[in-house]
């Protein structure tokens, strides 16, 4: 593996920044910056989330951060968890969910929306209020809609507490791939051909929409990829083989999501990037690949989540593809605004360029999900990430930057 512009161990975030309940007498010993790891939501990744808050949970540094883990539960409610990282595993190929975790009788979580006041406050029905104290970050490792999309960091950019990872645009454009794809193309950077079907367009005109789409067959061929305009973790995705499948895949499509995308199949490999922001500037780390699936039909949730399909990491590609898909990956990063942390998908086509698939603005982040893996191949190990994604949290401030 070729060290040239990799990291080196985060040395410079080995000191925690102090928070602004830690400012005061000097005899007084500051206390410990608290991270909230906010985590499930009311998207269909909600459990996938739910495993990645376990893994981000059991790496902080418990000697320099207070934890503070708030579930969201599928219909909406924030609610105070067990801080119980191993009931928050994939078990018996089933995700956990936050109504697993719950206190008992934790009552309702609120975060103040006035940026002068960062407390988290529960409260129950007929009780007083019980004020926890203020968060200094807030490490949301919600996927999709309703959290990874620029809604709940539009609310912590009203109550002013930092945040790791992509602010509200960057999220949204991250969330939603029509958008995704058309900043990309005007940033110069290759996207495959796709058709987009809004909602009022499939709801007015079925005939006329789906016409559309069989135009798109035509000229691009069969198999065709129908998915969720914002959506992830290969939820709700199907593999078209032809016309006698196409409705039953849009329904499952719309299941996620009203809006969808009819992509077509790029022939060649699937490579993986991540980039991390440091003091200077974003940076690639080694690229993975992830090789065919034989036991699925393509890289779907089962083959990503349930049976583990190992990914290559570093992927097998000559100093020059190495090159320009870390050169790509970093472009991404910043045409979309993006904050923190990016993992960028590609395929790599049988004439040997690259075409951009999509970002992840908070990818799979358990020690074996791809973003991490690659991290580590890198210089970077797990521990550290998380620490350095809260570091520069903690440095950057909220509002317009």
């Amino acid at each position: 593996m070729s060290s040239e512009n990799l990291p080196q161990s985060p040395e410079s975030t080995a000191g925690a920044v102090q928070s602004p309940a830690s400012s005061g007498r000097s005899s007084e010993r500051p206390r410990k910056p608290r991270v909230a790891v906010v985590f499930g939501g009311r998207s269909s990744e909600h459990g996938i989330s739910v495993v990645t808050a376990g893994a981000v949970m059991s790496a902080l540094d418990r000697t320099k951060y207070d934890v503070l883990p708030i579930g969201i539960t599928r219909d909406g409610r924030w609610a105070l968890t067990a801080d119980d990282p191993v009931r928050m595993a994939i078990t018996d190929r089933r995700v956990p969910d936050v109504d697993q975790l719950a206190e008992p009788a934790g009552g309702a979580v609120t975060l103040s929306v006035d940026p002068g006041n960062r407390d988290v406050v529960v409260g129950e029905p007929g009780a007083v209020p019980t004020v926890l104290g203020e968060v200094d970050v807030v490490f949301p490792v919600l996927h999709g809609p309703y959290g990874e999309d620029g809604t709940l960091q539009g609310l912590l950019e009203l109550s002013g507490v930092p945040y790791v990872g992509a602010g509200v645009l960057a999220s949204a454009i991250g969330q939603d791939k029509e958008y995704m794809k058309r900043v990309f193309t005007s940033f110069g950077l290759p996207v495959g051909p796709y058709e987009v079907v809004r909602p009022r367009e499939w709801e007015s005109d079925r005939p006329a929409a789906r016409k559309r789409v069989m135009e798109f067959a035509a000229e691009h061929g069969w198999p065709l990829f129908v998915k969720p305009a914002r959506g992830g973790s290969s939820m709700g995705i199907t593999k078209v083989e032809d016309a006698a499948g196409l409705d039953e895949a849009i329904e499952e499509a719309r299941r996620h999501d009203p809006k969808f995308l009819v992509e077509s199949l790029l022939r060649g490999r699937e490579i993986e990037c991540g980039v991390l922001e440091f003091e200077d500037g974003p940076r690639a780390s080694v690229p993975a690949e992830i090789p065919p699936v034989t036991s699925h039909d393509f890289y779907d949730f089962e083959a990503k989540y349930i049976d583990s399909a190992a990914g290559l990491v570093p992927a097998p590609l000559t100093e020059e593809q190495t090159a320009e898909v870390r050169r790509l990956a970093v472009d991404a990063f910043e045409a979309a605004s993006c904050e923190g942390l990016v993992r960028a998908d590609f395929f790599l086509a049988e004439d040997g360029t690259f075409v951009i698939n999509e970002i992840n603005t908070m990818p799979g982040f358990t020690p074996i999900s791809m973003y991490p893996r690659m991290w580590q191949e890198s210089g970077v190990s797990y521990p550290e990430l998380v620490d350095r994604l809260i570091q520069a949290a903690l440095n950057r401030s909220t509002g317009l930057r």
